[in-house]
């Protein structure tokens, strides 16, 4: 099969890949470690110290604890969703965290973006209805980011239920 007629051979109108924040970058966590580490070994110390060495332990554990907390929500960060949209069809494909895959295709002429707002938090859940049924999208942004992201897809669904005579920009 050639690029001339694959079946998806539209130009993309719109492709953004939504992956989890993480505010704490690799450096930060070893910093966050060392200084939880530290703290943990100088306080259990100090209870050693005193005689009461079963304390000891239980810093060690915090620490474990907090290490074994991080690196869980560190392995959660892999997820992500790719919503790509083209003249012909819209497709959400999601990735999670175990990397397990699935991948919603819709017509773009008859998906409909639904937003709930919340008037304290903005937009709160951003949806495609399509047949009757609400597939949620975007759930790793913030309100702010969704309402930009809703604005962006909503464009590019507009440009694709303007039909094929759109021109191509070089």
């Amino acid at each position: 099969m050639t690029a001339d007629n694959a079946p998806n051979s539209d130009p993309p109108l719109f492709c953004a890949k939504i992956t989890p924040h993480r505010s704490l970058g690799r450096t930060g966590f070893i910093a966050v470690m060392t200084v939880v580490g530290i703290v943990s070994f100088i306080s259990g110390m100090v209870f050693l110290m005193a005689g009461a060495w079963p304390v000891f332990g239980f810093f060690g554990l915090d620490a474990a604890l907090i290490y074994w907390a991080f690196r869980v929500n560190y392995r959660t960060a892999a997820a992500s969703e790719i919503v790509t949209v083209t003249a012909s069809e819209l497709t959400v494909h999601r990735i999670s965290h175990r990397g397990e895959e699935v991948v919603m295709t819709f017509n773009p002429l008859w998906v409909r973006l639904e937003k709930k707002i919340d008037p304290d938090y903005g937009l709160v859940t951003l949806s495609l209805v399509s047949r009757g049924r609400r597939y949620p999208i975007a759930g790793f942004l913030s309100p702010r980011e969704k309402e930009g992201f809703s604005n962006a897809l909503q464009a590019a669904l507009h440009e694709a239920h303007r039909g094929p005579t759109r021109t191509a920009l070089a």
